[in-house]
């Protein structure tokens, strides 16, 4: 059974890293899983190292295969933007530098999603933290309508957005929501996302997302792989950075799960950049770094820039734990 569960967790990983690396086969079909590097990258201070496509490091294989289960078991909720569309197109119907995955025979891949009715202006604010179920929920769905968020991470024993979190709000729960652009602030993860998909979304709940306690319980179930990774401070506590980190990712992504626990556990406040399948920001992404790979981060307190989540987490506590 353990055997079973790793070789499919192994599949999800493929599954998923596939849809963010370059790999050009001989031959007339080329795949540009990923996209297409472009000639002139954005300088953004460049990135301090390179993506390691279908690569997962040794020591990290583990973690990799459970955050995978995660995803397998929520059936990749979060993997796709809300009216997530691909379809063959004429190589002149792609713009230049924007994201494609396919190209043979002068058509290439054009990847589309649903017309939102509004997009916030500031990013939404969350106060939540990694291992909890309802916190996941609301995750789910800001992948899903692609929504850029401020998150203020509030795992156990948190000394710095926890209290200030329940100063705000008035209690200890979580997840908690502030809107700037409507000056809406609300507890509940049913409320949170009707509320998101009322006001930025299509006015549809994704599926397994709505109300109830079923859509709870399966949650539940399937982040018991990570044993409540990210739901606590870690030993020794951190140092907060005067400005919150830039996190390129999505919700399904076994690699960008483990990067957001990490930032749970140092309190790190981050301005999440939402791209999963069928985001426009996919294009935004390799523009700024010269190719689009996922989890990406932007360290606007030391000018650093990288992707490869393993080497991302070293970062993180190298720099910010106490």
């Amino acid at each position: 059974m353990g055997r079973l569960i790793l070789t499919s967790a192994a599949l999800v990983v493929l599954a998923f890293q596939t849809t963010t690396v370059a790999f050009q086969p001989r031959g007339r079909l080329q795949m540009i899983w990923g996209g297409q590097r472009t000639k002139k990258p954005v300088a953004i201070g460049g990135p301090v190292n390179e993506p390691k496509p279908f690569s997962v490091r040794p020591d990290k294989f583990l973690d990799v295969a459970t955050a995978s289960t995660v995803s397998l078991l929520r059936a990749g909720s979060g993997a796709f933007v809300q009216g997530y569309k691909v379809a063959l197109v004429d190589t002149d119907q792609v713009e230049a530098g924007e994201y494609t995955f396919v190209s043979s025979g002068g058509k290439r891949s054009k990847e589309t999603s649903a017309t939102f009715i509004a997009r916030p202006k500031q990013p939404i604010i969350l106060y939540e933290f990694q291992g909890c179920p309802f916190c996941a929920k609301v995750r789910e769905v800001v992948s899903i309508l692609d929504l850029d968020v401020l998150f203020y991470p509030c795992p156990r024993d948190s000394k710095v957005f926890r209290p200030e979190a329940i100063s705000r709000g008035g209690k200890s729960q979580f997840p908690y929501m502030v809107d700037p652009n409507t000056k809406v602030e609300m507890y509940e993860s049913a409320d949170i996302i009707q509320y998101l998909v009322d006001t930025y979304g299509t006015g549809e709940t994704p599926s397994g997302l709505g109300a109830g306690t079923a859509n709870v319980v399966k949650i539940s179930l399937a982040l018991l792989p990570r044993f409540g990774k990210g739901s606590r401070v870690i030993s020794g506590g951190s140092k907060v950075p005067s400005k919150p980190l830039i996190y390129w990712g999505y919700e399904a992504s076994p690699f960008c799960r483990l990067v957001k626990e990490k930032l749970n556990e140092l309190e790190l406040p981050h301005v999440q950049k939402s791209c999963a399948r069928g985001s426009a920001k996919r294009k935004e992404l390799q523009a700024r770094a010269g190719k689009f790979l996922v989890p990406f981060i932007e360290d606007p307190n030391t000018g650093v820039s990288m992707y490869e989540s393993a080497e991302i987490m070293e970062y993180l506590e190298k720099t910010y734990a106490a």
